[in-house]
């Protein structure tokens, strides 16, 4: 037996609402049924938001992250190691042509 078997003809459905009267109560029945349509609403939000926060994180990741505060510290301290190394390597390059200059002294 399928479950749309179940709501196929009216004597069915009376059977339930009957069965749910005798169950719930006749006077918790509109107590019972607001919950229901809450519960319902906030699953159709979470859904949507489900749905909107992938939508959002597939757009974030088709788009280039913005470099972190540490990121671009990261990338201006290592520029300037690399200014220093340059500065060290231009410093020591030019005292080995100071001492390879040859001196014209008599001699």
């Amino acid at each position: 037996m399928n479950i749309g078997d179940l709501f196929d003809s009216p004597l069915k459905i009376l059977i339930i609402a009957v069965v749910l009267l005798v169950l719930v109560g006749s006077t918790k029945l509109p107590v019972f049924a607001r919950s229901l349509g809450r519960s319902v609403r906030i699953l159709k939000s979470e859904m949507t938001n489900l749905h909107s926060d992938e939508e959002a994180h597939e757009a974030v990741g088709q788009v280039q992250p913005l470099a972190s505060p540490q990121q671009l510290q990261i990338d201006q301290l290592q520029q300037q190691v690399r200014d220093l190394q340059a500065q060290q390597a231009s410093t020591v390059n030019g005292a080995a042509a100071a001492e390879a200059q040859p001196t014209n002294q008599p001699g």
